[in-house]
Formats: structure tokens, sequence, C-alpha cells
């Protein structure tokens, strides 16, 4: 498959996944709907991946896992996506927020419209944007130590099993369907510096991204420069999302590569940009880089439904009383 078709397909890949993630909200509404109108609602079950977006509970999972050697039956499916999305992101970068992440896809599409409408996209100064971007870590440093060391084990497992992580899905559910004015302020506003700033919320606020960033950095796989082949026309580090001078490096170690292979795509010069394997002699091409993207996350899924950690033990009947009170 020519370079031409990396974006295309990584776009593809996006958008499948974000329309899934869609599904899996839809049928959870419905899911809570039915307890919440009574039973008038035809009952729907609950789609169990629809804990990929509780990384706090998956947090909490993890350290019970660690210190008990068995994984609550709460919320399984959560700790199940984080470890695969950690996966993903050793072996291949972190390829989860530019071709897996509904939010990195909803932001790639704002940028995108903000260039087309301002015709360029804008850099904030360098030594605001490096200020900026400690914030994810701060975040992330604040919920490590706050889960990993500041709880105790005792304190860990009362919150897993405690009625307000039961409900923590149906919880993010109503943050979304009942937005507050400062929450929609906050995310219209996100959604505005997007237009002219590529992935703001990515870039200096997702504590998920910061972590991953930092494992990627372990990856054997990074986007590898030939200087003899190389034309140093600059295309490369303009297109980079994450503003990496790709042009000056002869290997890209940085944390905040994504994987999103638009450097490689948009090169002029035929095999001057590859991803390759430690060693820079094993080249991965797109399609293949692709399809392990995928067959990883899809992978990690169906090894926690057939280790009997993907659906939770929570009743129907909890539910109701949960749902309805």
């Amino acid at each position: 498959m020519g370079k031409r078709y990396l974006q295309p397909l990584r776009i593809f890949v996006q958008w499948g996944f974000l329309f899934f993630s869609l599904y899996l909200g839809i049928q959870f509404y419905r899911f809570v709907l039915h307890f919440r109108s009574g039973g008038a609602a035809p009952f729907v079950p609950r789609p169990n991946g629809v804990e990929a977006f509780l990384p706090i509970s998956a947090l909490l999972s993890l350290k019970d896992w660690l210190v008990s050697g068995s994984i609550n039956p709460v919320h399984p499916a959560a700790l199940v996506i984080f470890l695969t999305v950690v996966a993903v992101s050793f072996l291949l970068k972190r390829s989860f927020c530019s071709w897996v992440c509904p939010v990195g896809t909803i932001s790639e599409v704002l940028w995108k419209s903000g260039f087309n409408l301002f015709r360029r996209n804008f850099r904030l100064p360098r030594r605001m944007d490096l200020v900026l971007r400690g914030i994810k870590f701060v975040l992330l440093c604040f919920f490590l130590y706050s889960i990993l060391y500041a709880m105790s084990p005792g304190q860990v497992t009362a919150f897993i099993y405690s009625d307000y992580n039961k409900m923590a899905d149906v919880r993010l559910l109503d943050f979304f369907v009942h937005l507050s004015g400062f929450s929609l302020l906050v995310i219209g506003g996100l959604a505005l510096l997007s237009l002219p700033i590529r992935n703001p919320f990515c870039r200096y606020l997702c504590p998920y991204g910061a972590l991953l960033g930092l494992i990627s950095m372990l990856s054997p796989v990074k986007v590898t420069r030939e200087g003899k082949t190389c034309v140093s026309c600059g295309v490369c580090t303009q297109v980079c999302p994450s503003y990496i001078p790709v042009m000056a490096k002869e290997r890209v170690f940085s944390e905040e590569c994504i994987g999103c292979l638009r450097c490689i795509s948009h090169c002029r010069a035929e095999g001057a940009l590859e991803m390759k394997l430690t060693g820079r002699k094993v080249v991965v091409n797109g399609l293949l880089f692709a399809v392990l993207v995928v067959l990883l996350f899809w992978g990690g899924t169906q090894v926690g439904k057939v280790t009997g950690h993907w659906r939770t033990s929570i009743t129907v009947g909890e539910y109701s009383r949960l749902i309805g009170r």
C-alpha cells in the first residue's frame, strides 16, 4: 500500500472507533433509561465497553489487582481496556491517541477545519507551550499519587465496592446528558481553541495522554529519518500535529509523537522517513501498523472476555436500585 493511502486508512479506522463509541453510548443510555422510566422503556443489555471511559476506576482496579492478586468484578472491563491501551502504546507509540481515541478524532477534525478557515494553524510561544504542556503531567502525578500512594489498599477496596464507584458509568452519562453552564463553557472553549491550535486538550490537559506518552518512549518502533535520502524540504515538520521537528531528528523519541504517520505519508523523498524497529533495519509499513493497532486493541478486549474479566458483577436488580433511587 502506497504511503498516500496512510491518512485515509487512519481516518477510516478513527471514524470506525468513533461511531462504535457513539453506538456504545446510545446503548448505555437506553439501558439507563429503562430503569429511570420505571420499566416503560424497553430493556437493553448494558454494553460493557462503556467502561473504556472510566480510567480512574481502571487505575483503582490496577492497584487493587497488584495488592490482592485478583481483578475486582465491579468494572473489570475498565482495567482490561486500560491495560490494552498501555500495551498498544508500549508497542506502537501513542497510536491510541491518533487511531482510536474519539476525543483525538474530534480534535483533529476541528484543527483541520481551522486550517481551512485561517489557512494555517497557530503555535503558542515556545516557553508558554512548554509550561502548558506540563499541566497534563501535573494532573497525571496527582492521580498516580492520590490512588497508587496515598490511598491504602483497604480504602481502595472500599471505594471500588461503594455505590459511588458502581455508578461511575451512570454519573459520566449524566454529566454529558445534563451539561451545566460551566461545563458547556469549558467544552465550548476547548472546541474553539481547537480550531486555531492543534489538539490543545490532548497536548496540554490530558493526563491519560501524558501517561501513554511516557510509556511510548519505550516503544521499539519509532519514526526514523535517513539523512542520505532526506531532501530537507521540511514538510514532515510542518504537518506534524505535535509540532515535533521531525526533519532535525534521526529518530523521534518524543513523548508527544502520537504515531499518526502524517510525517511519513507526506514525505516527498521515497524512503527518507519510515516507522522502524529498534536497530533501524526493519520497516513497519503503514498497512501493517494499522492492522497491529486494531488487532492489539481488539485482542485485548477478547482476552478480557475469555478470562472472565469483562462483564460487571453488578446485577440488573442492583442497577435498578442504584439508578432508580
